[in-house]
């Protein structure tokens, strides 16, 4: 695992490299369609299984003063959530999401490994942003 390869794939795609922009919209289209929609604002044919809703992936810079969550957003795809009348509201994507080992560091110094799909798909979402 190379220290750094996370922010080394974030910074890719913020220089105009879309390879990691590509993989994730594909593990988007894959994993994350039926409870946040394809257009990921939250309207997916599961969603209304879920009484408090699902999140509009769209708008998390917005609910973040502006700046995407990266951290958050690694962190919720690779940690399952509560559960919701028998169905876990948010699986722990990660085990799902095959991929090269990655270690992500956030601004606060923590680290998280992780792998280079995970790292993709956050950096989809940050494309997506309104």
């Amino acid at each position: 695992m190379r220290p750094g390869l996370g922010m080394i794939l974030l910074a890719g795609v913020l220089a105009g490299c879309n390879a990691p922009v590509d993989v994730g919209r594909s593990a988007y289209l894959g994993h994350c369609t039926d409870c946040h929609g394809s257009d990921a604002r939250g309207t997916g044919p599961l969603a209304g299984l879920f009484s408090a809703g699902v999140p509009d992936l769209t708008a998390l810079a917005a609910a973040n003063g502006g700046t995407f969550p990266d951290a958050h957003v690694i962190r919720a795809i690779g940690t399952p959530s509560e559960v919701h009348g028998g169905i876990t509201a948010m699986p722990d994507f990660a085990r799902l999401l095959s991929g090269t080992p990655a270690r992500y560091t956030a601004p606060d110094g923590s680290v998280m490994d992780t792998t280079d799909t995970v790292l993709a798909l956050a950096a989809y979402l940050r494309s997506l942003q309104d």
